[in-house]
């Protein structure tokens, strides 16, 4: 069992127990939406949740994951619980998830600046724990490198697309793959903002607090803006139809995957501007990324168009749910188009057939 002290609950606020954090302050959730001396934590709850809609990663108060004043902890740890409670008050799935990634991300660089500590063995010694205890991260060190189990190193880049991922792309020594910290506490991203959306799923539902309605129709208005209002059509292969699913609701779709949509959207004569909403939802969104990466795929910057990646390409990457429909294909660009080309051909065929004869077969 994880025995934390203050200052590794401020860095990671996941790990605390939520009711009894509350309990042991003695406060109740109406004293959020009408007590002066709470204003602070309210509003460092909404500023997070804010920067996770936004798709970047709260700043927090801490120097080098340290606080010079008692009070400054307090904020940090209730500011993450009270955050939790603002989403539930909205109720919208994408706030779940944006703010689970963010504050992953925010977690990553306490971890890795943890792990990479010489001067402080504790804290390298709680971060292993963490990843260990949490996520079944075995990482060793020696003389400061640090080694990973290949079996674990696998289990948690099996989410990654990337060639730099690939096994054959790490040095590996002993059946360990050695990283550098900010690699190492990486594998575990998706783990760790699946933990943290499980943890705000579970919280109970409170009531309306007084006072607060205006910053939680606040929230809510910026969530409705992220959800994408592209609807897919029945033509488009089972790969695509997942990837549009996912990112409606609000999951992370790889790099791979959105690569593979926007080419297959871009090819299908769809224009940029109508396919950069489908992203919104997407945990990490950006604006500015998007249309950048868009107009590079579509060709209008670099001169070069980019092609949809083939079936065989997919199923490498995990990304094809191939159904009876996609018998045939090599790319998801000619789903429905060979479906259609066999029934003209069969319709072609048979109105080749002379009728029979009565009383002949036909």
């Amino acid at each position: 069992m994880l025995v934390l002290g203050k200052d590794e609950k401020a860095k990671y606020p996941f790990l605390a127990d939520a009711g009894k954090y509350l309990q042991e302050y003695g406060f109740e959730l109406p004293q959020f939406g009408t007590d002066p001396i709470l204003k602070d934590i309210v509003d460092k709850a909404y500023e997070r949740v804010m920067a996770a809609t936004s798709g970047s990663v709260y700043k927090s108060g801490l120097a080098d994951g340290r606080a010079v004043q008692d009070r400054m902890l307090d904020v940090e740890i209730l500011s993450f619980l009270f955050a939790i409670v603002l989403i539930k008050l909205a109720n919208r799935h994408t706030l779940v998830r944006r703010f689970a990634l963010s504050e992953a991300r925010r977690a990553e660089s306490y971890l890795a600046g943890d792990l990479s500590d010489r001067r402080d063995r504790s804290r390298v010694d709680m971060a292993r724990r963490i990843l260990h205890d949490l996520f079944g991260l075995k990482v060793e060190m020696r003389d400061y490198r640090y080694l990973i189990p290949v079996p674990d190193y696998l289990k948690h880049s099996s989410v990654f697309h990337e060639r730099e991922w690939k096994l054959v792309n790490r040095q590996v020594e002993d059946g360990h793959v050695i990283l550098k910290p900010d690699k190492t506490v990486r594998l575990i991203r998706h783990a760790l903002t699946t933990y943290i959306s499980e943890k705000i799923r579970d919280s109970p539902v409170p009531d309306m607090i007084p006072g607060l309605e205006g910053m939680v129709a606040e929230l809510v208005a910026v969530a409705d803006k992220l959800t994408p209002a592209y609807e897919s059509t029945g033509e488009h292969p089972p790969c695509i139809k997942h990837a549009i699913n996912v990112l409606k609701s609000g999951e992370n779709l790889p790099h791979s995957g959105r690569f593979m949509l926007a080419t297959f959207l871009l090819a299908r004569g769809q224009p940029v501007e109508e396919i950069a909403p489908l992203f919104k939802n997407a945990p990490d969104y950006s604006e500015r990324v998007t249309m950048y990466q868009l107009n590079h795929l579509s060709g209008r910057t670099g001169g070069v168009k980019y092609n949809c990646p083939s079936c065989d390409k997919l199923r490498t990457q995990n990304l094809c749910f191939a159904v009876p429909e996609c018998d045939g294909i090599i790319t998801p660009l000619q789903f429905g188009r060979r479906r259609k080309a066999a029934q003209h051909e069969q319709q072609h065929q048979s109105s080749d057939v002379e009728p029979a004869e009565e009383g002949e077969p036909a």
